[in-house]
């Protein structure tokens, strides 16, 4: 049904109770929960919505743009030097107008044994030509000539500009000169033209519809396999990895001559000398780097790459640049969700998380008859329709669940968005359980949340949860905060005393202040995640590079290039935030030993032997290889609470 209601940034839907629905096995849960979102007809329409700075959007303003950009560099001198270097760096379409863009360096490809091309190259910044103004005008040419040559790019551009809006016309127009009702009449070489423009649209229209019936098709594979595994994709990628002869597992690159180069040790000697602004050596490390990595090549060799382009962007000043720039560059909704699949069908870290929540969640609320779960960083919303399913299937019959979703505010006039899509999707969940539920979205940062915004009843049983969601809170004295957001979100949790408090991180300490540190141990984890994902994905896998480029590469960017408020990624380790958590008055809660059990039997039986499960603290430990990357543990505020889920365990 379409919902006209104005948008706000608190929505609340209301479902009554429904039928019972079978549910179906394990199968109904995360994964269908996806498909069902690809199947709902404007859904690329709301994924563009979502991200703004699509590449085709950027395509179409960037003639106007230009216009703008070309007339304020009308009033500087231009040599000719300086207009070649810049339309030879310019896209192709562009090149006659293209003047304030950097440089793009073209990407190796994807797998260089069969010459397939790069679907998506890797972003690379000139970045050193730009921090040092290498290009100096050409001394010979006079004022004169300097002014002329900025003009006729501006009257490049401008026709250009006029070109690219003729677009939009319709195919009868107006001829010069001519008057109010004449119709000009084509001509063979128009016809021809209009009939090619015509082409290139039915061809982008055909395009679009089979992007849209791919997400389809992946939408039904995922409805069959739901959030477990299937064990044919299962024994289809152990094949694929297995039919590389490339050795796996070296930390090391080989230079032409057959000598071993460390790319960590230079990595790191690289980021020294950013830290000490040695513009000469940063230059000389990065061409070394460079000639021995690769976005196509072994782990180590595509982590060197990436985490390249983010130090040369910090020296340069221009790291906010590189992460909007690898934000604007994310593939298709359809290759995102295979990415997704793929990830989750090689990686047993989400299936641990959302098993270990939708537990807790039920042992809470074991024999009460209404549940409020408060879930900090809702987004999609896809860890809860496994926990209606669940509930849906209770003996005695399902409780009514109340929830409420925070998210950050979108940008534009409709913050709300993407909550509101989320409510409608898990009533739509809801009732095929036939679960009661109730649904209410706020759009808001978490630390401006209150306790008494979210209308806590004492007759429910009130659970919280946040996934990774606390990652990106601020520290104190960050774009202009006094205090710490870290402790404002746990006490506001306290405040709210709920029976339970389910806390999933990711384990990383690169929050420091200073930035060797936090390069060092950036560069630790992202080790530990390329290793896994070269162990346990074949090399050539196009989803396995939209994974490492627009996920990996993103935070790594972030992280390395930016500072300040730009610098989003921020995570602490489970034992910060333990302390946290002690001093704003939470208790930790005894992990469930048959819940451990249960998920270290599933890594053991489905997943790499790498994979390991471990406790410390009453924190359960998902890591490779011996390193802890993500935490979880739950917590509550209420002594009544805390007795009575001691004694349910």
């Amino acid at each position: 049904m379409e919902h006209n209601q104005p948008s706000s940034g608190c929505i609340f839907l209301d479902m009554p109770p429904a039928s019972q629905v079978d549910g179906g096995e394990d199968g109904d849960s995360v994964l269908p929960y996806i498909s069902r979102m690809l199947m709902e007809e404007n859904v690329v329409d709301k994924f563009l919505c979502q991200y703004p700075d699509h590449p085709a959007l950027l395509q179409a303003q960037q003639p106007f743009t230009q216009i703008l950009s070309d007339a304020r560099a009308a009033h500087q001198p231009c040599s000719s030097v300086e207009l070649s270097a810049v339309q030879a760096s310019a896209p192709a379409p562009y090149r006659s107008s293209y003047i304030d863009a950097p440089a793009a360096a073209a990407a190796p490809s994807v797998a260089q044994g069969n010459n397939t091309e790069d679907p998506a190259p890797a972003f690379s910044l000139n970045v050193m030509a730009m921090a040092t103004d290498t290009v100096e005008p050409s001394s010979s040419l006079s004022a004169e000539s300097s002014s002329s040559c900025c003009m006729d790019v501006v009257s490049m551009a401008f026709f250009k500009g006029m070109e690219e809006a003729s677009k939009f016309l319709p195919g009868d127009g107006v001829p010069a000169g001519g008057g109010r009702g004449q119709k000009k009449r084509l001509d063979g070489d128009d016809e021809a033209e209009a009939g090619a423009g015509r082409s290139s649209k039915q061809m982008a229209a055909d395009g679009e519809e089979s992007e849209e019936a791919a997400a389809r098709e992946i939408l039904d594979q995922l409805m069959l396999n739901g959030c477990e595994p299937s064990a044919a994709d299962m024994q289809e990628l152990r094949a694929a990895v297995e039919m590389e002869k490339t050795p796996r597992g070296s930390s090391r690159g080989t230079s032409a001559a057959g000598q071993a180069v460390d790319l960590h040790t230079m990595l790191i000697r690289c980021a020294e000398a950013v830290a000490a602004d040695d513009r000469r050596g940063v230059a000389d490390l990065l061409e070394r780097i460079r000639r021995h990595s690769s976005p196509a090549g072994d782990g180590t060799q595509r982590l060197a790459h990436y985490f390249a382009l983010g130090l040369e962007a910090r020296l340069a000043g221009t790291g906010s640049r590189l992460y909007r720039s690898i934000m604007v560059r994310r593939g298709s909704l359809a290759d995102y969700l295979r990415a997704c699949q793929l990830h989750m069908t090689a990686c047993c870290f989400l299936p641990v998380i959302f098993l270990f929540s939708s537990d807790a969640i039920c042992s809470a609320v074991a024999g009460r008859k209404k549940l409020h779960i408060v879930c900090y960083g809702l987004g999609h919303g896809l860890q809860w329709p496994d926990v209606l399913r669940r509930l849906g299937h209770r003996d005695g019959g399902p409780p009514e669940v109340r929830l409420t979703g925070i998210d950050s505010p979108l940008p534009g006039f409709r913050p709300a968005q993407l909550i509101e899509e989320t409510g409608r999707r898990l009533n739509d969940s809801a009732r095929r359980f036939g679960v009661p539920f109730r649904f209410r979205g706020i759009a808001a940062k978490s630390e401006d949340v209150l306790a008494g915004d979210l209308d806590i009843d004492p007759d429910e049983v009130l659970v919280v949860a946040s996934t990774f969601h606390f990652r990106s809170l601020m520290d104190e004295g960050v774009a202009g905060r006094s205090t710490n957001p870290m402790d404002t979100v746990l006490k506001t949790i306290r405040e709210m005393r709920p029976a339970v408090f389910i806390h999933a991180i990711v384990n990383a300490s690169y929050s420091a202040a200073f930035f060797l540190t936090r390069f060092r141990e950036v560069l630790y984890r992202f080790t530990a995640l390329f290793d896994m994902l070269d162990t346990v994905l074949p090399r050539e896998d196009l989803r396995r590079l939209v994974l490492e480029r627009d996920v990996l590469a993103q935070c790594a960017a972030n992280v390395i290039a930016c500072e300040g408020a730009d610098r989003v990624q921020r995570p602490r380790s489970y034992k910060q935030w333990q302390a946290r958590s002690r001093r704003a008055g939470l208790q930790q809660l005894p992990l469930d030993r048959g819940v451990v059990q249960m998920l270290r039997d599933k890594v053991r039986k489905e997943y790499h032997r790498c994979f390991e499960i471990s406790e410390d603290q009453q924190w359960l430990l998902p890591g490779w290889k011996g390193r802890v990357l993500y935490a979880l543990s739950t917590w509550t505020a209420g002594t009544e609470a805390a007795k009575y889920l001691h004694s349910i365990r």
